[in-house]
């Protein structure tokens, strides 16, 4: 899981707690302050999925050796070690 799921997770929570205590309160510069947390914690969140979505790609596409410049081919070394013993 991606550090930035983690932080907007919590800036969603406290941002949250934030904008209710200002609803409690009346004080709506706690509210907006609140509401504005618990945007920046959502819009984290979903740049940590992208992230870990992009990992996974590449990991998959590692894994099934449709290699590029840009993808690391980790297992190359080794379907070329068990192609040679199966010759």
């Amino acid at each position: 899981m991606d550090k930035d799921r983690v932080k907007g997770a919590i800036d969603e929570v406290v941002g949250s707690a934030k904008r209710q205590a200002g609803n409690l309160t009346g004080n709506t510069g706690t509210q907006v302050r609140g509401a504005v947390q618990q945007v920046k914690g959502k819009v984290e969140t979903a740049i940590g999925k992208t992230k870990d979505a992009v990992r996974d790609a590449k990991r998959n596409a590692a894994a099934h050796h449709e290699c590029d410049a840009t993808v690391k081919c980790e297992h190359s070394e080794t379907i070329v070690a068990k192609d040679r013993h199966s010759l």
